[in-house]
């Protein structure tokens, strides 16, 4: 009786986390001794796609009615790798794929030139070369871009940085914006999307805070979800798709009011007439006073500052 009870007293060690003394029934296959086709059925059931883990089977990812997993994916990689990063305020620059620095402008415009002397009376050539001034006009916006994201980004603490450029991490105006801050060594964010046709992010972006996304709404989510004030410069269809559901939350409170500023009143007074909208009775007067315009880097950054000075928030709180 009493060494039945010394038995009991005794304690097992923890069990390994990983290896076992003894191999489980299925960590042996079934040996070709038993069956001589054994290991070649098993072998061809473990290549067939279906056996794959389904995190692993990119093909049943693909399928249409996975369709919310790859959203709950396209919201979850970047929530967790920028939250790791602690990236949780930031400035969203928008603005033009084409509009490039100077330089690059200044040269296209040149060539251009070149051709039309070649080939006087070829009328897409003129046509073009039209367009390659106004892109050269235009790109002081770029300079402009470059000037805010310097500004931005060196308006950190001592904890680090407590704004980031964000855009979309293509060229253009993005680059502009995300080489301001590469300009002074801060971190700055892209947020690119997967297309039909080959990209590229742009080089001023940080490694690992570049992210590639499948589905344009969560795309969009990501760029307001942290953002304390949107930047809009020229552009064309994607910016406006971008500014205009912005003001869209911010007219219907679905997301708190921000700043919104137009860069290039000229530009954006040609694009579209708030004041009609107004009159026509479309939108309320108060929805014209979700945004405003501004011509330099520093007025924008003035700009912000004096926004949440009288709103009575903190632009970082």
């Amino acid at each position: 009786m009493k060494d039945e009870m010394d038995l009991r007293q005794v304690k097992p060690e923890p069990a390994d986390p990983i290896s076992r003394r003894t191999a489980l029934p299925w960590q042996t296959p079934k040996s070709d001794q038993e069956d001589i086709e054994a290991s070649a059925r098993i072998a061809q059931i473990m290549r067939h796609p279906g056996y794959r883990p389904a995190d692993e089977e990119l093909d049943f990812l693909e399928q249409d009615n996975a369709r919310g997993v790859r959203l709950m994916l396209d919201y979850l990689k970047p929530e967790s790798l920028l939250d790791r990063q602690g990236i949780s305020h930031t400035i969203v620059v928008f603005g033009s794929t084409r509009i490039c620095e100077p330089r690059v402008a200044k040269a296209q415009v040149e060539e251009l030139a070149r051709m039309c002397l070649l080939s006087p009376e070829d009328a897409e050539l003129k046509r073009k070369l039209r367009i390659a001034e106004r892109v050269l006009d235009n790109s002081r916006y770029y300079q402009m871009a470059q000037a805010f994201g310097r500004i931005v980004s060196e308006q950190e603490g001592p904890e680090g940085h407590r704004l980031v450029i964000v855009t979309g991490g293509g060229p253009g105006i993005m680059e502009a914006a995300n080489r301001g801050a590469f300009d002074v060594g801060a971190r700055t964010v892209g947020l690119n999307i997967t297309m039909p046709h080959e990209q590229f992010p742009n080089p001023y972006l940080t490694p690992g805070l570049c992210y590639s996304f499948r589905y344009f709404g969560m795309r969009k989510l990501h760029f307001l979800m942290r953002a304390r004030a949107l930047v809009v410069f020229p552009g064309g269809y994607g910016t406006l798709d971008e500014l205009f559901e912005t003001l869209t939350l911010i007219q219907t409170r679905t997301i708190s009011p921000m700043p919104v500023i137009l860069v290039g009143e000229q530009f954006w007074r040609g694009v579209f007439d708030p004041e009609f909208l107004v009159e026509e009775g479309v939108v309320d007067p108060e929805d014209r006073e979700l945004f405003w315009f501004a011509e330099t880097a520093d007025e924008i950054w003035a700009d912000i500052l004096r926004w949440y000075q009288r709103s009575g928030r903190a632009l970082v709180p």
